[in-house]
């Protein structure tokens, strides 16, 4: 068997997250006190108790879908002796949750990878102020058609307007200029799109203009400690494995303008072989694209008590 670990991006956080965990692992609690301790926040008692809106806001969700994805590595790790490099091939994360993937191939500390995700979440937030930009989801449609989209409604290039997510055949994700967004919401039926959504996210996201918030990270990545990985790390930008500290810190400076190529990571983990894939963390999102996308592949998602002891039981045959 060849397994791929995976971890959440944006969107996967909910109140009371990680709180099932803490309440029953001391090393669970361990990793939440020290993503507190790195941000000098109580970023753990916003997980469980909310406010909703505040979980949400971009500096706040990431670090903490971060903490709950290695929450769930920290149990397996400690109490079920379970190390993700003894059994995994590749990790790979969507957005933010390739800071997680680093971290649990060890190339970032926790708190390093704490400090790291508030600046991004802060550095994505100010880039663009709010109104200016926006997403939508393009449900339906072919990913050139997509492109094509995008091409139409940046208006010969007075607006910026990319394919930001490419999450799976037909579920794309359109970035830039809100007044471009509102345009492909028009007239997303006319290529072939079933449905274009706005999403309720503060800022365009994975397009260039993430430039100034790029420029932040590029400083912050080039300062932090970082380790050869463990454990081969499968990268948004390049949809492929890369195996030095050098090139996943680069790629994850490309990232913040750069599209996340979710839907060609998985068929690159298919053509690799992978037949098991676990997500590790908040929510079901990528096991179920992955359900729905490659049946050759296994996916189950990691995040609650039972199903951490389930892979143990598992991992340990």
């Amino acid at each position: 068997m060849t397994k791929a670990f995976v971890f959440p991006g944006q969107g996967s956080q909910f109140i009371g997250m990680g709180k099932e965990l803490a309440d029953n692992f001391s090393s669970a609690k361990e990793v939440f006190s020290e993503v507190n301790e790195a941000l000098h926040q109580d970023l753990f008692k916003l997980m469980v108790e909310g406010p909703e809106h505040e979980l949400t806001l971009t500096a706040n969700a990431q670090p903490a879908l971060m903490a709950h994805s290695m929450a769930v590595v920290r149990i397996l790790e400690k109490d079920f002796k379970i190390n993700l490099r003894d059994h995994a091939t590749f990790v790979a994360g969507h957005s933010l949750g390739e800071y997680s993937a680093a971290c649990a191939a060890g190339v970032f500390s926790l708190t390093d990878t704490a400090k790291l995700l508030r600046t991004r979440g802060d550095a994505m937030q100010k880039a663009v102020p709010v109104g200016v930009g926006g997403m939508a989801a393009v449900i339906g449609a072919a990913y050139t058609d997509v492109v094509a989209l995008a091409e139409a409604c940046s208006d010969n290039g007075r607006y910026v307007c990319v394919a930001a997510n490419d999450n799976a055949e037909g579920q794309v994700v359109l970035s830039g200029h809100m007044e471009a967004i509102e345009k492909a919401v028009e007239i997303a039926s006319e290529f072939g799109a079933k449905r274009c959504i706005k999403l309720p996210v503060s800022a365009p996201f994975h397009s260039p203009l993430m430039k100034p918030a790029q420029t932040v990270m590029a400083a912050a990545l080039k300062e932090v400690k970082a380790q050869e990985p463990q454990i081969a790390l499968i990268s948004n930008v390049a949809a492929s494995a890369v195996k030095t500290k050098d090139e996943i810190i680069q790629n994850l400076i490309n990232q913040v303008t750069d599209s996340v190529r979710w839907r060609e990571t998985l068929d690159w983990m298919s053509e690799q072989g992978v037949d098991e894939v676990f997500e590790l963390g908040a929510g079901k999102v990528l096991s179920g694209i992955i359900k729905r996308s490659h049946k050759e592949m296994n996916a189950s998602s990691i995040g609650t008590i039972a199903e951490i002891e389930e892979l143990a039981n598992h991992l340990s045959k």
